[in-house]
């Protein structure tokens, strides 16, 4: 860091979301009901000029805005990744949502939600990381519960009472490591007394497992995965993952001290292990996608484990929650595009829509980690740190969970290129999202070279 700095501009990309969400709700207030899509165009070109700014913000100098707030390499990386997975979103939205009379909401709460995420990405001091989880978790219980059917009410129940129970835990550890360390500022906890300073990390891990979908905080996400919008699974799956990663990778390398590492190794070995066993029979795509999120979340944790041992930790997360949000979101565009849940509803899909089952493939292949791809690279990178940073031993489970994967990843391809099935309509619109998601896959996967020949400690 530079040094300390008080100018708003340096929060450029998230003004500029915020100004979104803001003018989109007052227009939906003065809007026809039947009008409303103006505010998706609202919002979408606000996420488009976030992103402008965010990749104009990497090309300078790193600061503490306001001294809380850091905006460096990962939060600038962070803004990019969120404002383009949120893009997607908003533009699926825009098919699922039209005609609603609440169509304004849906693009409003998403875009305050990537507002919280990114926030808790660049944070440096604890109650800003705290009202940005809120930020962060508010407006999307507020989408699982949308259409206020019987799933989405009892996902979103569930959703909200695990997310506020897990919050008051993570408020007690934001407590405890202000009475150890004297400040809310991020401060290495190292000199602190070890149970302390341990009950404090597993406090604040709390919220922050909460929001990734891992052990043992992961019970809410295969039940809001099913029970909300296919558009919401999408969202929660995916944008929140990539601020909470990187605010969580910053914690471990600015607060947490002691021997935090092998507790997070454990939780790492859990969810990636619990992710592909509770994932390898399920008939519904929503409840695999889920489970396979949940198991992402594990392999996203290496880089964590070895957070200040490996030079390649910060560059292999960031690299991975990029590609795995586009690959995520293209997955679940795809069941959008489609309209079903079970896996016989995809069978003949190669014949029906040929691009779209292509695009299908590319994103479950890309999931498992397979060349080309963009989360091939971020899979080797994270194998890599890990192995760099003296875990050997995790990369290697990591490995073997990711083999055992390509099973239930398998159960949802093969139909695709059986014949019969039952004809579809397929929503054009939710079909393009998933072509470019998948084409972006691939273009990062083929572009990435660069990255793991100057990153690799091989």
């Amino acid at each position: 860091m530079t040094g300390m700095a008080e100018n708003p501009l340096d929060l450029l990309p998230e003004l500029l979301i915020l100004a979104g969400a803001v003018t989109g709700l007052l227009v939906g207030l003065f809007v026809p009901r039947g009008r409303q899509r103006v505010v998706a165009w609202i919002c979408g070109t606000a996420l488009v000029a976030s992103m402008t700014a965010g990749a104009v913000a990497m090309t300078g100098q790193d600061v503490m805005a306001f001294e809380s707030f850091a905006v460096d390499l990962a939060t600038n990386a962070t803004r990019l990744a969120v404002a383009g997975a949120s893009l997607l979103i908003v533009v699926l939205a825009a098919g699922w949502a039209r005609g609603d009379s609440r169509e304004t909401e849906v693009y409003v709460l998403v875009l305050l939600s990537a507002l919280g995420t990114i926030v808790l990405a660049g944070a440096s001091d604890l109650l800003v990381f705290v009202a940005a989880y809120l930020l962060a978790s508010i407006p999307a219980y507020a989408l699982a519960g949308f259409a206020k059917d019987a799933h989405g009410t009892e996902a979103a129940l569930k959703y909200y009472l695990m997310g506020a129970f897990l919050g008051v835990l993570m408020l007690a550890g934001v407590t405890l490591t202000y009475g150890l360390a004297g400040t809310t500022a991020y401060r290495s906890l190292a000199g602190a007394p070890p149970a302390a300073a341990g009950c404090a990390v597993l406090l604040l891990l709390a919220g922050v497992l909460f929001k990734v979908g891992a052990v043992p905080a992961h019970f809410w996400v295969p039940d809001v995965t099913e029970g909300s919008s296919p558009v919401v699974a999408a969202f929660v799956t995916t944008v929140p993952k990539i601020g909470a990663f990187v605010g969580l990778f910053r914690l471990a390398t600015e607060v947490f001290g002691g021997t935090w590492r092998p507790v997070v190794a454990v939780i790492a070995v859990a969810t990636m292990t619990l992710g592909n066993l509770a994932a390898f029979y399920q008939d519904n795509v929503r409840r695999l996608l889920a489970y396979s999120t949940i198991s992402q979340a594990g392999y996203l944790l290496l880089p964590v484990v070895v957070a200040g041992r490996s030079d390649l930790a910060q560059p292999a997360l960031l690299f991975y929650v990029a590609a795995y949000a586009i690959t995520n979101a293209g997955a679940f565009a795809v069941v959008v595009a489609v309209g079903r849940d079970s896996l016989e509803g995809y069978t003949g899909l190669s014949r029906r829509s040929p691009l779209l089952a292509l695009a299908l493939l590319v994103c479950l292949l890309g999931l498992v980690g397979t060349p080309p791809t963009a989360v091939f690279t971020g899979k080797l990178l994270v194998f890599a740190a890990a192995w760099d940073g003296g875990y050997a031993w995790l990369a290697a489970v990591a490995v073997i969970n990711t083999v055992a994967s390509v099973f239930y990843y398998l159960r949802w391809i093969l139909p695709l290129f059986r014949p019969g099935g039952v004809p579809a309509e397929i929503r054009p619109v939710a079909s393009r999202v998933a072509e470019l998601a998948a084409a972006l896959s691939v273009l990062l996967g083929l572009a990435s070279g660069a990255l793991l020949a100057v990153y690799s400690p091989f």
